[in-house]
């Protein structure tokens, strides 16, 4: 005898997916509303992100263990103190080098269009280099010339054409604090909103800048540790050497310092609020849809009572289509958002890069935003009654 092949049995498709699939007008309106929704979060996150990482280059590519600051600093750069105190930091046991740093903005005339702005100036000893930038510190001897600088390249439009004219052998002079200055190289560090671009100079050139009474005037003090040096203890013994007004910050700690003080300005709660904004939009969107299908399909859900199916069973259902919807309107969301994450990086030059932390953070989002809409949406299915289908 010959058996032929058993047919397999036919898999039915998820409940969730069929009650979504039925109507595809609708799941398409609702995953273009969720997907809207996700970009407004996305674009929310994405210039908060590059606010904080932008403004955090800086701080973040000083070559040191410990710095010092001004007690009263809110961010680096805001206030300065003696340089003089960098030399009893020289002295505490554990520190191999005490190094000066110069961080103040300047004014900048555009030698395109003559229309005046400001840029930052970094300055330091070229002997003494506090820059974890390899481009930097290859080109310091450059900026040992009179009234010679290195020019950032990640600068904003609104400078000038000065990486081209550098590159094509230009010679041009550009009014820097109201002195003719030239470019001598360049390097890649970056611009934000909030800063347009930074130049390198010695510190006998900044002193050419702001005048000889800011030469003992230090924004930073850049200090390297012994090897072997114990950071929490020698952080105490400056701590309790130098004077109240100079606190011992961390690497962490000076980039903390930074990132704290631009969250707290309109900026960073601008984008906090449109981030609130976005998920509350979309919370919505996916609440009207969940509702109005509940409501439409209450006297089939009555009749999965009637069945045998717990409302735990059928609130089951309502949860795994809030999270189909999350998962596939995020999809097309994050794909817009590259798109216009690259063009506004084009447009403005300060790079709005997608990070892996940006997208989690959205897709986690999305899934709550989801979910609350569930919970609320389910309210309506407790009421489905098996007698109302008779």
């Amino acid at each position: 005898m010959v058996f032929g092949k058993l047919p397999l049995p036919r898999r039915e498709k998820p409940l969730a997916w069929s009650q979504l699939s039925h109507q595809r007008v609708r799941l398409l309106v609702a995953l273009s509303g969720i997907s809207f929704a996700n970009i407004l979060i996305f674009m929310q996150l994405g210039f908060r992100s590059a606010m904080f990482s932008g403004t955090t280059n800086v701080p973040a590519s000083l070559d040191g263990d410990v710095f010092l600051v001004n007690e009263t600093s809110q961010f680096l750069g805001n206030e300065t103190f003696d340089k003089s105190q960098l030399y009893r930091a020289a002295a505490v046991p554990g520190v191999a080098t005490a190094r000066p740093f110069y961080y103040s903005p300047a004014s900048w005339v555009n030698p395109d269009n003559r229309k005046t702005t400001n840029i930052t100036v970094i300055a330091m000893n070229p002997a003494q280099p506090v820059m974890a930038v390899p481009a930097i510190n290859d080109q310091l001897a450059l900026v040992e010339q009179t009234d010679r600088m290195l020019f950032d390249v990640k600068s904003l439009p609104s400078l000038g054409a000065i990486t081209q004219a550098f590159t094509a052998g230009q010679d041009t002079p550009i009014e820097v604090q109201g002195r003719k200055m030239r470019v001598n190289g360049t390097f890649a560090l970056g611009s934000n909103i909030f800063k347009r671009g930074h130049i390198v100079i010695s510190d006998v050139n900044y002193l050419r800048l702001f005048g000889a009474t800011q030469a003992n005037q230090l924004h930073a003090g850049v200090i390297k540790l012994e090897p072997g040096a114990n950071l929490q203890t020698v952080m105490a013994e400056l701590e309790r050497t130098l004077p109240e007004e100079i606190s011992a910050l961390s690497h962490a700690e000076l980039i903390a310092l930074e990132q704290n003080y631009w969250a707290k300005e309109p900026a960073g709660i601008i984008f906090d609020f449109g981030t609130i904004m976005g998920f509350v939009v979309g919370v919505v969107i996916v609440y009207q849809v969940l509702y109005s299908d509940v409501n439409d399909h209450l006297s089939e859900y009555a009749t999965l009572k009637a069945i045998g199916y717990s409302d735990g069973q059928l609130l089951l259902v309502v949860f795994q289509e809030a999270t189909i919807l999350a998962v596939l309107g995020f999809m097309p969301g994050i794909l817009c958002s590259l798109g216009l994450y690259s063009l506004l990086s084009n447009l403005t030059g300060v790079a709005v890069l997608m990070r892996l932390g940006v997208g989690l953070q959205v897709f986690s989002m999305t899934l709550v935003m989801g979910v609350l809409s569930a919970a609320i949406a389910v309210r309506k299915l407790r009421s489905a009654d098996p007698a109302d289908v008779f």
